[in-house]
């Protein structure tokens, strides 16, 4: 790919509009010190300095599609309580819409609050349901969802799963069929209940250890063959066109019909690894809405997760900044 065509398909992004269907959350911190141990047991006493709370989960995935360009919607099942009414305020700072967003009063809005002190993890605390939807809630999502796809002109949609309920296999079964009868795009980021349920997909994108379990295989990380033979495992049983699989240190490997690739982790100074997951399929979702190769897709992916792990917490890749990487490697 030659660079002006890779600048122009970064600038292709502002034009599209991508579904993010999943668990969404808030990531809550207080941060402080903990300078004693409580006389009442053997624990530190967290003198709590600042706190804030964060978009998280699937929300993540739209924070990354946004800084990308594209327009994001999520769409999820919330509570109708407190933590619900921060969730919106959230999404109305970071300039997401909340029109994929379905309130429920029997459903609490997850939210992970993490205790952090003398820049030590000391404790989190989840606060969530866990339970599938209701058949009621179920159906009531699923035609929100469908309306929401017929009404809007969609180039991709992710299912970012968090194992928390909002996605069952009813909602994948209705939602894929409509996006596969459209020509839209669809991807998957998937735990472990849901997994086999994910038929007729465009993209499948576990990591190394959702894929051995949810294949129940023992397979070598640096057999770069024995992956493939499980990817087309994947693509026969479930009828998947692409899957992506990221592999940490080892970069990330694609498999696209009978042909795959392996782009290779750059040398970086890791500082956090935490929702580089989020990114690769958020920068996927985009290149696959432009029919990019499947080399292009990993290639790409691989550099935007690389450069969010660079970066302590939760952060949204700098759209910028990986135009510029891109732009030496190509």
């Amino acid at each position: 790919m030659n660079k002006e065509k890779l600048i122009n398909s970064f600038e292709q992004f502002n034009n599209k509009k991508i579904v993010i269907i999943g668990d969404v959350m808030i990531d809550a911190y207080m941060w402080g010190r903990a300078d004693r141990i409580s006389p009442e047991a053997p624990v530190p006493i967290a003198l709590i300095t600042n706190r804030e709370k964060r978009l998280g989960g699937a929300a993540n995935v739209g924070l990354n599609v946004r800084a990308l360009g594209a327009e994001a919607i999520l769409c999820a099942v919330i509570g109708d309580d407190e933590n619900g009414k921060v969730f919106k305020q959230l999404l109305k700072k970071r300039k997401l819409t909340s029109k994929g967003i379905l309130v429920d009063k029997n459903r609490d809005t997850t939210i992970k609050t993490r205790i952090i002190c003398d820049n030590q993890h000391l404790l989190r605390v989840d606060e969530e349901i866990c339970e599938p939807l209701t058949s009621e809630l179920e159906n009531k999502f699923i035609e929100h969802l469908k309306n929401l796809i017929l009404d809007n002109q969609i180039d991709a949609i992710i299912f970012e799963d968090y194992d928390k309920g909002n996605i069952t296999p009813k909602i994948i079964e209705n939602i894929v069929s409509l996006a596969n009868k459209k020509n839209i795009p669809t991807l998957v980021d998937p735990k472990k209940r849901n997994f086999n349920s994910y038929n007729n997909v465009s993209l499948f994108k576990p990591n190394f250890k959702e894929i051995t379990e949810g294949l129940k295989i023992d397979i070598d990380k640096n057999n770069i063959q024995s992956i493939h033979n499980a990817a087309q495992i994947l693509q026969t049983k479930m009828n998947i066109n692409t899957v992506l699989i990221t592999l940490s240190e080892l970069g990330i490997f694609i498999c696209e019909n009978d042909s795959y690739f392996n782009a290779p982790a750059q040398v970086r100074t890791i500082a956090d690894v935490s929702g580089a997951g989020d990114t690769v399929i958020s920068v996927a979702s985009l290149c696959l809405a432009l029919k990019f190769e499947a080399k292009y897709i990993a290639q790409f992916s691989n550099i935007a997760g690389g450069l969010v792990c660079e970066k302590i917490g939760v952060v949204p890749i700098d759209k910028q900044q990986l135009l510029n990487e891109c732009l030496n490697v190509f």
